[in-house]
């Protein structure tokens, strides 16, 4: 039958075939199957995608094909990966599910059916999201089934024949040969009628690994090439085909599976050789420490995969020999005898052996590990006090001071919790004087001083003290009588400052108070009263220095008056420091604070606000509000009385002053008209104090035209500020002449400037710098170094050898012979402004002139006679010959580019 080429266009179904258990697999699991097919049609892009059931999850499954033409998704769908030239019978492959954490792995056949797109109906049913199962009968003649054909009526499908069928092929691993070592014979019952020739394709034979498998094309012998190995692979899934001579199919492919038989040529691994576990010390026969592992490459459902363990050495052997026993299936380290005690073995070193074979030393093979066991600390010994009785000193009015060090032991892990000590005072302080710490690092407890103590009140403490441990005490441990002990502490006496008991101490009075006046008495108290010591005062801190105290009884007197209203007042008090020392040794001193509440008397006259303002010359548009400040406080401030005086008589004539309430009055025009100018206006201001008082003050007033709005005008405000008509217009003027002076100058610096740019540059000769060396200074050294031949500079020698040289040919670091360019001459005594442009014209003459230096750009530093050897670098000739690589000059940076371009090799355009 002949190949047609053709698109897959409907993938309608899949049905697996169970195959022999590979590698891997346990015998509870099954194989995924297909849950549900669903279709794929080019007129509808949407692809449902085909499920595999399990007994396991499926989200971690990676499925392969033996296929290079169809792939499966991780969600399961079959896709072809390209446009195939199909079979009109049948196509078939294997997929492999690998399941990722167990690494377990199943095989299974698919067949597909093949089906045309031509069908609208097929495809009108799908968009409608329906599951259409189509009809045998309706199939096109190249339609693959892949389930065995039944028998129908006539003008349905019918059985085909199975030509031939092959079983599976069993391959032992590490085959010993020869090879190629015969497998199988494919025959086919055609092979009669015509020469037929056989071929394999797949995994081993045309696919990586190449020519595992081979087959004899003439009589059908397929063979193996060289030893296999299971752990590598352990199945391998052929097709076989048969032909004719002219390459026309004779047979269906056949599928071929060879699964490679397992011999034991792996040992057991462990996963780690060194493993460590834990164990706490007291355990009970029968607790858990460990698990080891030892995986085996050789087939798990054999024996050359069952591993048995078994514990080899234990070191050290105390108390017992065998303080440990291994479950041998699963590798679960367990204790089997009592008696751990990290006190007495820190640490086992178990040795482990893992054997295949089910554990047969006589035919397995087997690795060891070792298992290292550390024995934990549990808190079954309890501190204990060094000694029954500790003591200390401490002076008074001391805190955090270390008194005693408090030592214990304790046989536990040093610095776990089982060894941490935690101390307790559990009677002698009521008042809470003493704290005990711990000593992070020596575990000592550290008897400290938290709150002061009073040698007065108490010259001794007896403390009672227990220690324990951060963690409890195992079970069935009790604590030591030895956990508990007497701490003896004495206070010793010390000489303490005296202090004011009523500190700070407030007192009110009135202001104004005369000096020498007795306030108060501010006395201090000394705490040793065991000692007969003397209290003296002074002043410490008295900053309007209105105060005096007394030495000897700390009585205090005014020295000066006594202002509420000073800046040495805040909110009214006014504070003062003094100082209390007694004659003890070393001498000792307390401060205390006085606080003088003033109370305010009317002792401020009240002043005008603002003090300048201003109005316009005609009333009715605008007055003056004003108001009045106090320095004094409530009831000696407002409501204020505003009122004219009499004297002068032009005030009240040309003013008048209406109040507004009591802190606020107007002050405006009397008259109908008032010349501009400024005028000081007397106002006399009363508080409402007991007695009043009252000021008078004086307000600047600036009387002005006015605009339509009530403001004044600026000729207005110059003429109220005191300027007359006359002032102004001088003003002005004088503005107007300045103005003209400066255009007068601009114009006649533009015109100067023009007139220099057209003058000729004239240069003296004695000023010509040009081939000349200037001397600035002169530091000596000798005649040898002054001793200069200037010629040799400028001109080495004679011109006749310059004049012999042949046309073309010349040095250019000699100055070359023609005419002399004539430079313009510089006035005798040019003018300041001409130096910017004698220097700009000497430039570009300079530049110019051949004959002037630098020739060719070569500057003649120095000249060593005539006679030399050497040529001149100019007669030269450059050569283009190539064998020169000029690119590292593009790496020499862009000083070094002009001459890249010239040598580089650049592209010509």
């Amino acid at each position: 039958m002949s190949w047609k080429e053709r698109n897959y266009s409907k993938l309608l179904g899949l049905q697996t075939a169970k195959l022999p258990r590979v590698a891997g697999t346990e015998s509870e699991h099954t194989r995924p199957a297909p849950k549900e097919s669903s279709f794929w049609s080019p007129a509808t892009p949407r692809r449902e995608s085909v499920k595999f059931s399990s007994c396991v999850d499926t989200k971690g499954t990676q499925y392969e094909t033996n296929s290079l033409d169809f792939k499966v998704r991780a969600d399961g769908t079959v896709f072809a990966t390209r446009e195939l030239k199909i079979p009109s019978e049948q196509v078939a492959f294997t997929v492999t599910a690998r399941e990722r954490q167990s690494a377990e792995q199943w095989d299974a056949m698919v067949r597909l059916l093949v089906a045309q797109t031509s069908s609208s109906s097929a495809h009108s049913e799908h968009k409608k999201g329906k599951t259409v199962a189509l009809d045998p009968s309706q199939l096109p003649k190249d339609t693959l089934l892949p389930w065995p054909q039944q028998h129908q009526s006539s003008g349905g499908l019918r059985r085909q024949k199975r030509d031939w069928v092959i079983p599976p092929i069993n391959v032992p691993e590490n085959s010993r040969g020869p090879f190629p070592q015969q497998l199988v014979r494919i025959r086919s019952d055609k092979d009669n009628d015509i020469p037929i020739r056989y071929s394999i394709t797949g995994v081993g034979a045309d696919q990586p690994p190449m020519e595992v498998f081979n087959i004899d094309s003439m009589s059908g012998r397929m063979y193996v090439t060289r030893p296999m190995d299971r752990e590598e692979r352990a199945s391998y899934h052929l097709r076989a085909h048969a032909v004719d001579m002219n390459g026309n199919k004779v047979e269906n492919p056949i599928d071929l599976y060879i699964y490679v038989i397992d011999m034991n040529d792996n040992r057991p691994e462990f996963i780690n050789q060194v493993y460590n576990g834990s164990v706490d010390e007291g355990s009970k026969p029968g607790t858990y420490v460990m698990t080891v592992t030892a995986n085996d490459a050789d087939d798990s459902t054999t024996a050359n995969g069952m591993v048995r363990y078994r514990i080899v050495t234990q070191t050290p052997q105390s108390p017992s020999q065998n303080m440990f026993t291994i479950n041998s299936e699963t590798g679960d380290i367990v204790t089997v005898a009592a008696g751990l005690d990290r006190e007495k073995v820190q640490q086992y070193t178990v040795i482990v052996q893992a054997t295949d074979m089910e554990g047969n030393l006589n035919y397995g093979l087997s690795n060891t590990a070792t298992a290292i066991i550390t024995v934990t600390d549990v808190n079954d010994n309890p501190p204990e006090f060094t000694t029954s009785t500790f003591a200390g000193e401490v002076p008074e009015n001391r805190i955090e001071t270390v008194v005693a060090n408090l030592t214990v032991m304790d046989r536990d892990q040093p610095h776990s919790p089982n060894w941490n000590a935690v101390y307790r005072i559990i009677s002698g302080d009521p008042s809470g004087h003493f704290s005990v710490r711990t000593d992070p690092v020596t575990n000592e407890g550290m008897v400290t001083v938290v709150k002061a103590v009073d040698y007065e009140l108490n010259r001794a403490f007896m403390l009672t003290v227990m220690v324990s441990n951060q963690a409890p005490l195992a079970s069935g441990i009790q604590m030591s009588f030895q956990s508990t002990a007497g701490v003896t502490i004495s206070v010793t006496d010390v000489n303490e400052a005296p202090y004011f008991p009523s500190n700070h101490k407030l007192i009110r009075l009135e202001e104004g108070v005369p000096a020498g006046t007795a306030l108060t008495t501010f006395s201090a108290v000394d705490p040793d009263r065991f000692m007969q010591q003397a209290v003296r005062y002074s002043k410490l801190s008295d900053p309007a220095n209105w105060l005096h105290i007394n030495t000897s009884n700390g009585q205090i007197t005014t020295a000066a008056v006594l202002d509420r209203e000073s800046l040495y007042t805040k909110n009214n008090v006014y504070e003062a420091t003094f100082l209390a020392a007694d004659n003890g040794i070393p001498p000792a001193s307390g401060t205390g604070t006085l606080q003088l509440y003033l109370i305010d008397i009317n002792d401020n006259a009240p002043q005008l606000l603002p003090k300048e303002a201003q109005i316009c010359e005609r009333p009715g548009l605008n007055a003056i509000n004003i108001t009045a400040a106090d320095a004094d406080m409530d009831p000696n401030i407002g409501p204020y009385v505003f009122e004219l005086p009499f004297i002068p008589t032009t005030v009240r004539k040309n003013w008048t002053i209406t109040r507004l309430n009591g802190d606020y009055a107007q002050l405006s025009l009397r008259i109908l008209y008032l010349e501009a100018g400024v005028y000081d206006v007397p106002i006399i201001v009363t508080d409402s104090g007991n007695p009043p008082l009252s000021n008078t003050s004086v307000i600047k007033v600036k009387v002005c035209p006015c605009d339509e709005n009530g403001d004044c005008t600026t000729v207005g405000a110059v003429a109220a500020a005191g300027l007359g008509t006359g002032a102004i217009v001088a003003i002005l003027i004088c503005i107007v002449i300045l103005l003209t002076m400066v255009l007068l100058f601009v114009v006649w610096m533009k015109r100067r400037e023009k007139e220099r740019h057209t003058k000729q540059l004239l240069i003296d000769p004695e000023d010509d710098v040009r081939d000349n060396i200037l001397k600035y200074d002169e530091e000596g050294g000798g005649e040898e170094d002054q001793d200069y031949d200037l010629s040799q500079l400028q001109q080495p020698e004679a011109m006749e050898h310059v004049l012999s040289k042949a046309p073309g040919v010349r040095r250019v670091d000699e100055r070359p012979v023609g005419a002399e360019p004539q430079y313009p001459v510089r006035p005798v005594v040019p003018h300041p402004g001409d130096i910017g442009d004698f220097i700009n014209e000497g430039l570009r003459a300079a530049d110019n002139d051949p004959t002037a230096p630098p020739y060719d750009s070569l500057l003649v530093f120095d000249y060593e006679g005539s006679g030399s050897t050497a040529g001149s670098v100019s007669s030269l000739n450059s050569s283009s010959s190539g064998d020169q690589d000029y690119d590292y000059l593009n790496d020499w940076g862009p000083r070094f580019k002009k001459l890249a371009d010239m040598y580089g090799g650049g592209e010509e355009d």
